[in-house]
């Protein structure tokens, strides 16, 4: 049977709009079951409780569970790989993190490429850390500090949660930008008891961690990473005051694998963004030291670039390998 030539043109217009209809129809009836969120830490962490904020809010929303997923091990490269790996559907998210960006630079041989390979969705927030030191060290202030590191090269201890931790890293920029000799001392454990007691002198940690040591007066904040002062500590001067260009923040955010439909990362990102302006959600995140932010999928790939690149130059300045 033969078709008129207007009811073929007919036709083959209605099939060339089809994909877009069904992928426009996908997207509104995302989600349709649970999502997983893969957070590359373990339960209790910043990033977990990021996670299960953000996840909570979102399950909320769409009326299905996202439910978190702690994958730690391999310095965080496991739970990205089990992402990357996933299908491109929305359905399996990953919680970046500021170590993810380091990590980019530090594997001679990777399985896998975090720029290339996770789509960025959006931010959640960012977190400062602070420089703190034990009363005993004679330095009142970050420039008098600086000025005693100079004079004592090598003979001071600078505390980590282990190697390319980002307390370890934001502690090498500061050595870098200040031009300083400071050994580092990585910890599998808390570092908090031998900070407390004097047997290291300082160390990088996050506000949520340190600011109730700084306010009991058992240790000196010397400065804050952020490129301003913080409202929590007002009378901490930020590093850039003294350094000026210095800043370093620990961030998290929500990234996808890579070739998921943009419909997808529209709804997602529009519906993170609505967390992260949730006076609540903005509180609690605050509680936990993080500082809420909202996102564009395009911004929030352009931050990751300039934050790989510049943990890049660090990474290699101090020689950082994993164990």
């Amino acid at each position: 049977m033969k078709l008129g030539r207007r009811k073929f043109l007919g036709l083959a217009a209605g099939a060339a709009v089809l994909p877009v209809v069904s992928r426009t129809a996908n997207a509104q009836a995302f989600p349709s079951r649970p999502v997983r969120v893969t957070v590359c830490f373990p339960a209790g962490f910043a990033a977990d409780i990021v996670a299960r904020l953000i996840g909570a809010h979102l399950s909320e929303k769409f009326g299905q569970q996202f439910i978190v997923d702690n994958r730690p091990g391999a310095g965080g490269d496991l739970g990205v790989e089990s992402v990357v790996r996933s299908p491109s559907d929305g359905y399996t998210l990953l919680l970046t993190t500021s170590g993810n960006s380091i990590s980019a630079s530090m594997d001679d041989n990777p399985r896998f490429n975090f720029v290339r390979d996770i789509a960025p969705v959006g931010m959640v927030g960012t977190s400062a850390y602070i420089l703190m030191a034990h009363p005993a060290v004679p330095a009142k202030n970050l420039t008098e500090f600086i000025a005693y590191a100079k004079a004592n090269p090598g003979k001071i201890n600078m505390a980590s949660p282990g190697v390319a931790s980002g307390p370890h890293i934001v502690g090498e920029l500061f050595k870098m930008t200040a031009g300083i000799d400071l050994v580092h001392v990585p910890y599998r454990t808390s570092l908090f008891p031998d900070l407390l007691g004097g047997q290291v002198q300082v160390s990088f940690g996050p506000v949520a961690q340190g600011i109730d040591f700084v306010k009991a007066g058992k240790l000196r904040a010397l400065g804050v990473t952020t490129a301003s002062r913080l409202d929590v500590l007002p009378d901490v001067p930020a590093i850039a005051e003294v350094l000026p260009g210095y800043e370093a923040v620990a961030w998290f955010g929500i990234g996808a694998p890579k070739n998921t439909p943009p419909e997808i990362i529209a709804t997602l990102n529009n519906a993170i963004n609505g967390a992260t302006a949730d006076p609540d959600i903005r509180a609690r995140l605050a509680a936990v030291g993080t500082d809420a932010k909202s996102t564009t999928p395009a911004e929030f790939e352009k931050f990751i670039g300039g934050e790989v690149e510049k943990w890049a130059k660090v990474v290699k300045f101090a020689a950082i390998k994993r164990a």
